[in-house]
């Protein structure tokens, strides 16, 4: 992370951006934009290049409540949750303004179809492009040369890459330098959201940090996946500070 350039705090190991949405602004000087919650910290255990591929990210949004949550009672910091979701419409919203160029990487042809043909009635005045990439777990040399000739020949302001984490940062992370853009986010499930193939929480589970929730009830994966990672993110987050709590009251 740039030092300097945007608001963060350290959490956990981690710089997380603390400020607004409203303070993410299009800039001249590229940047890379990531999201991190309970689930992907946990990850970032046993992935090395993920974790640096977040570690390396210019603003790491907390779009998580249990991010929110150990930020104000590990730090005593008050941030805000920023879903992809919400971070999607707001560059987007921007784009419309100035008539910008956003280009979508990842999910099957017919996902970015729906989302090209909901743009151009959402934000009429933004230049869309995308690029359904082969589905497998790891490209091959060919791969990224095609995909990366596809971005570059568009010259995107905003990069959107949806392949779901840990694969789609770690992708932005190893080929950033090659690639031609203002700002790259990585937001997986949003390209569903858009696309209307998935229903995102009602706006008062939002409201309420209950996006999580709606989204594993939805899912059997997701709840499993939960189960596994929110008590390790809890263990590592308070029990330091609980046996700092109990050597004090000891003292």
């Amino acid at each position: 992370m740039r030092k300097g350039i945007f608001k963060s705090k350290r959490l956990m190991g981690f710089d997380i951006f603390y400020g607004q949405l409203s303070d993410i602004e299009l800039r001249s000087q590229k940047f890379i934009v990531n999201t991190i919650n309970p689930h992907s910290y946990v990850t970032t255990k046993s992935d090395i290049l993920f974790s640096e591929a977040l570690k390396c990210s210019d603003i790491l949004v907390p779009d998580g409540s249990g991010i929110v949550l150990a930020a104000k009672l590990i730090n005593g910091d008050k941030i805000n949750k920023i879903a992809g979701a919400d971070l999607h419409k707001h560059l987007l919203e921007k784009l419309n303004m100035i008539g910008g160029s956003v280009f979508y990487m990842g999910a099957s042809q017919a996902t970015l179809d729906k989302i090209q043909f909901r743009l151009f009635s959402d934000f009429p005045n933004v230049n869309v492009g995308a690029y359904s990439p082969p589905f497998k777990e790891s490209f091959t040399h060919d791969d990224n040369v095609k995909i990366i000739e596809k971005i570059n020949s568009f010259k995107p302001d905003v990069l959107f890459i949806g392949m779901t984490a840990p694969k789609q940062e770690k992708w932005v992370h190893q080929n950033k330098e090659k690639l031609n853009f203002k700002v790259a986010c990585s937001i997986g499930a949003v390209f569903d959201f858009y696309a209307g193939n998935t229903k995102r929480a009602p706006q008062w589970m939002v409201g309420f940090g209950l996006e999580w929730l709606h989204r594993s009830l939805l899912s059997w994966r997701l709840a499993k996946r939960n189960l596994i990672s929110n008590p390790i993110f809890i263990k590592d987050g308070f029990s330091p500070r609980l046996k700092i709590t109990n050597l004090l009251l000891k003292s």
